[in-house]
């Protein structure tokens, strides 16, 4: 514990008496009044999440000639100025070494943010594929980062921020001032609600958190409703869903994927779609309450033919959901799949994702 990193809003969390565990190699807050409240709250209401452990890198040059073009599997010079896009950095073998967003804050101008736990890893490597490495800056440190997820987090972020935030489309950012410093508001989140990632320098993320809290219709969320939230909406999570060992490919994820462009890994996913992969990811639901568990076994007419990598209880479809890999055999729609663990087995089929479509996501 003494190794982990704290966020700027650790006081916070220890005041609300949060339950704390690590994440990434944080101290994060999992839950405060609990999980289930916390997850309804931001489906309801508008929920606020300590999202600082995130890794924000600044690149600044000519995009093309610096060589981050060929970075990511998506193309950064086609971003537009105040939009972003999400994506993959990939290894040789087309594994997934991070999954990504990228700001385009001027046409010479960008901010990676990546996860936690693959930061450091993710500055060393990107770096090391342009041509200019100092055009990349580690920034970090003095980034705090706030998400204000929920159907009222419009109203609310006009009425604290501004009402010119109120505009912003989904994907779309602005630069501009919060309690007197630069900052960046983006209508970006994790959770498939109306939502915003508030970037600001880490020293005004405790003011910003207070001022947010006073308000009655937010109310401070955790990791466990944050992993909750996303995996109703098959979100994939770095870590569990998506890996080193997995491509876009198998995650079926190739909309993130531009092959006409030039990106580490390409050659490999062209190779993997014409053979087709050994194990693709399947979303199921269960026709119980019943929770699947991360590494669980998936079997189809009662053979073993997968893994459970996410699963939870559903509190908005009753049942126990879940995503996994399995032979391709046993990934069509409405194939009927066994989730066992020990003594434990639970009936489940395979469905399309999202699992929940009642969101505010674009409203």
């Amino acid at each position: 514990m003494e190794d982990l990193k704290a966020t700027p809003l650790q006081a916070q969390h220890e005041g609300l008496k949060a339950l704390m565990a690590p994440f990434g190699g944080w101290l994060m807050p999992i839950q405060y009044e609990g999980i289930i409240a916390e997850h309804r709250w931001c489906r309801e209401k508008a929920a606020l999440f300590d999202i600082c452990h995130m890794g924000e890198f600044r690149f600044r040059g000519d995009i093309q000639a610096g060589g981050l073009e060929d970075v990511f599997t998506f193309s950064v010079k086609g971003i537009p100025v105040g939009r972003s896009r999400y994506g993959f950095l990939l290894n040789p073998s087309g594994g997934v070494i991070d999954d990504l967003i990228v700001f385009r804050l001027a046409e010479d101008e960008v901010m990676i943010v990546v996860n936690a736990a693959t930061a450091p890893n993710d500055f060393k490597i990107i770096a090391s594929r342009l041509k200019e490495p100092a055009q990349l800056v580690d920034i970090s440190a003095q980034t705090g980062k706030l998400d204000l997820q929920g159907p009222l987090s419009r109203e609310v972020l006009v009425e604290h921020l501004g009402s010119e935030l109120g505009a912003l489309p989904f994907f779309k950012f602005t630069r501009t001032r919060v309690l007197g410093e630069d900052a960046i508001v983006s209508r970006t989140g994790y959770t498939g609600e109306l939502g915003y990632e508030i970037f600001l320098p880490s020293g005004k993320t405790a003011e910003l958190w207070e001022l947010l809290l006073k308000d009655p219709r937010v109310a401070p969320a955790g990791l466990g409703a944050r992993d909750l939230l996303r995996l109703e909406m098959g979100y994939s999570l770095y870590g569990n869903d998506i890996d080193e060992k997995i491509s876009p490919v198998a995650a079926g994820l190739t909309a993130f994927v531009n092959l006409d462009k030039n990106f580490v890994g390409k050659d490999a996913l062209l190779k993997e779609r014409e053979t087709g992969p050994e194990n693709v990811k399947v979303a199921f639901r269960v026709d119980s309450r019943r929770s699947p568990r991360h590494f669980y076994e998936i079997l189809h007419q009662g053979a073993p033919v997968g893994m459970v990598t996410s699963g939870a209880f559903s509190p908005m479809l009753s049942c126990g959901i879940g995503m996994g890999y399995v032979k391709p055999e046993a990934a069509a729609l409405g194939t009927r799949l066994t989730i066992k663990h020990e003594r434990v087995e639970m009936e489940a089929q395979v469905v399309e994702l999202p699992f929940y479509t009642g969101g505010s996501l674009r409203a």
